[in-house]
């Protein structure tokens, strides 16, 4: 008989269970105890690869980096597809909000790493947006990052209170006024090909 093997090794079962539980649960509501019996691993296998609780949040906020990965698809359907996510998660029932905002207003600590993660966080996708834009030649792209961040944060916000996602609905159809406003137009090929169906 054929022993199956994990496929991850103990090291990643914890940073899995740590997001699921973190996330799912709060920072502080869940202490290395529960995420070691969550990835079947025992406490000291746990510290042997995390050594605090704060490398194992900082190793959790790192991981979900990975998450924001550049496309080749077209940048207007990026951006407005970050809210198109936001929308979908809302409507799957297990959002809990942002898990740097969470851990920052958990922590409380500005010098803390995940305060500091959380910073890099948000510049990057600040920084994810001004490069579509730039990509879409819009006028003040600096400046419209930075007002689709803020739009996209507050509608993060709201669907948490209300978990409502028309929120992220309406903060989308908000996106598409401001890219508007900047020059940036609806693509015209969808346009043309209905046009010459009729």
């Amino acid at each position: 008989m054929k022993v199956h093997r994990s496929v991850s090794s103990p090291s990643e079962r914890v940073l899995a269970a740590a997001d699921r539980l973190f996330y799912a649960q709060g920072i502080r509501a869940v202490g290395v105890d529960t995420v070691a019996a969550e990835a079947g691993v025992s406490k000291r296998t746990l510290y042997h690869h995390y050594p605090s609780k704060d490398a194992l949040i900082a190793a959790y906020l790192t991981a979900r980096f990975k998450h924001l990965a550049p496309s080749d698809a077209p940048a207007r359907e990026q951006i407005l597809g970050n809210f198109d996510r936001l929308e979908r998660l809302v409507a799957d029932g297990s959002f809990r909000g942002c898990p740097y905002v969470n851990a920052v207003t958990e922590l409380g600590d500005p010098r803390h790493p995940a305060s500091k993660l959380a910073v890099q966080f948000k510049e990057q996708r600040r920084l994810w947006y001004r490069a579509l834009l730039e990509r879409l030649a819009a006028r003040n792209s600096d400046a419209l990052a930075t007002q689709l961040q803020i739009l996209f944060e507050g509608a993060l916000a709201g669907a948490l209170v209300r978990g409502d996602p028309a929120l992220a609905r309406s903060a989308r159809d908000a996106a598409e006024v401001l890219l508007a406003a900047s020059g940036v137009r609806r693509s015209t090929r969808v346009r043309r090909r209905s046009a010459r169906r009729s």
